[in-house]
């Protein structure tokens, strides 16, 4: 009895398995397109890495459709089964990992600045801070609450306890003197890059 494939997706796991077990192709397709998808996600997480996933998957596949002949419904999930067999397999493939000499892995990428980048950042912020210094007192404050500590304009004017306009003028007046300030020493403070 050959069903058509949108009447096997309403079958359970276990009548899938003995289907596939008896050697009806279409019932092992129905299994692979409801489980994989999740066996994969399960790998994909365990290793990080979409090949090596996609590998155990496969081989997580084909140890289920090896089953299907010894399948004895109820005794355990099919899904249950694969995560089963998935998590094993990733595991053995971590601990492989762990056996590799070290020469063989990679340089760790370090995402801290280098010497240079903090020299220069530092630089930057004495700089700023002296051309902040200079600018009248007002001017400065708005500055400071708007780019340094990122309030809006209208939050602004109500710490100033001034208008929306006037803070805008001070931004305006004091980000024209800080670039005024900041000119002469722009490329020494790589601020041209």
């Amino acid at each position: 009895m050959v069903m058509p494939f949108d009447a096997l997706t309403e079958l359970s796991d276990d009548v899938l398995m003995r289907r596939q077990a008896q050697g009806d192709g279409e019932a092992a397709r129905v299994l692979t397109r409801r489980h994989a998808p999740r066996v994969l996600n399960l790998a994909w997480r365990m290793l990080g890495d979409r090949d090596e996933a996609e590998d155990v998957t496969q081989e997580a596949m084909l140890r289920l459709w090896r089953a299907a002949s010894d399948w004895q419904p109820g005794r355990a999930q099919a899904s249950t089964w694969l995560y089963r067999v998935a998590s094993n397999l990733c595991t053995d493939r971590l601990r492989r990992r762990r056996g590799v000499a070290l020469d063989a892995v990679p340089e760790p990428v370090d995402g801290a600045p280098s010497a240079d980048q903090r020299l220069m950042a530092a630089d930057r912020a004495a700089a700023l801070q002296a051309a902040l210094d200079g600018l009248p007192e007002r001017q400065r404050v708005a500055v400071v609450l708007r780019h340094l500590e990122g309030l809006g304009n209208p939050e602004i004017a109500a710490v100033m306890e001034t208008s929306v306009e006037a803070v805008e003028s001070l931004l305006a007046r004091g980000r024209k003197a800080l670039a005024a300030k900041l000119a002469p020493d722009r490329e020494e403070l790589g601020l041209d890059r």
